[in-house]
């Protein structure tokens, strides 16, 4: 009745149907990769307008 594969076994099923990674991908997930630019463009951007306030006070 009960005869279902563990979740590991599962998981790795599902891995090796997968494709191989192209060269250069590192992000596997595109949420993580939306987050991870996302919040890269705003600390970049915090650091100009910090940079303008900064050299307007100086």
């Amino acid at each position: 009745m009960f005869h279902r594969k563990s979740l590991e076994e599962r998981i790795a099923e599902r891995q090796a149907k997968l494709p191989p990674l192209k060269e250069g991908k590192h992000f596997e997930h595109g949420p993580a990769k939306f987050i991870f630019v996302a919040l890269l463009v705003v600390v970049v951007l915090m650091h100009f307008v910090g940079l303008a306030i900064v050299m307007h006070f100086y």
